[in-house]
Formats: C-alpha cells, structure tokens, sequence
C-alpha cells in the first residue's frame, strides 16, 4: 500500500502509483473527500468546467432577470 510521510509544513508528495492511478500531474488539483470515521478519499478535480457545457439543456424560452429574482424570493421565503 503506497504511503506518504507529513513534513513540519503539513505538505506531502503523493506517490507515484497514486498519482497515476488518479490520472493527476504537476498542477493539477485534487480533492479530500471525507469519507467518514476519520477516513478521507482522494479524488482528481481535473476536470475543466466547460466540460459541464450541454449538460443541462436550455429552456424552452428565456427566463427574465424578473422571474429569477421572484423565483430565488419564493424559495427564500419558505
């Protein structure tokens, strides 16, 4: 099981076979996900937003700044 050792300025270098197995490199970012119990997962957040783009499709007709304001207020309300 690959392991890591903390330095005095809480940094620690992920080995090798992590960072391939999570597709990670210099620069990219990753996450620490609580799991739970005091366990956490490591998870890749490499992906770019724009990738995100078309995932929700368009409505049918555009909304107006109006509609959102009064909308964002209803659920305020509740």
């Amino acid at each position: 099981m690959p392991s890591a050792v903390l330095t005095s300025k809480g940094q620690i270098t992920i080995p090798k076979a992590v960072r391939e197995a999570l597709g990670v490199e210099a620069g990219d970012r990753v996450e620490f996900v609580d799991t739970g119990a005091g366990a956490f997962a490591v998870v890749a957040a490499t992906r770019d937003v724009r990738e995100l783009k078309g995932f929700i499709p368009r409505p049918r007709r555009p909304v107006s700044i109006e509609e959102m304001r009064r909308a964002v207020a209803r659920r305020a309300g509740r």
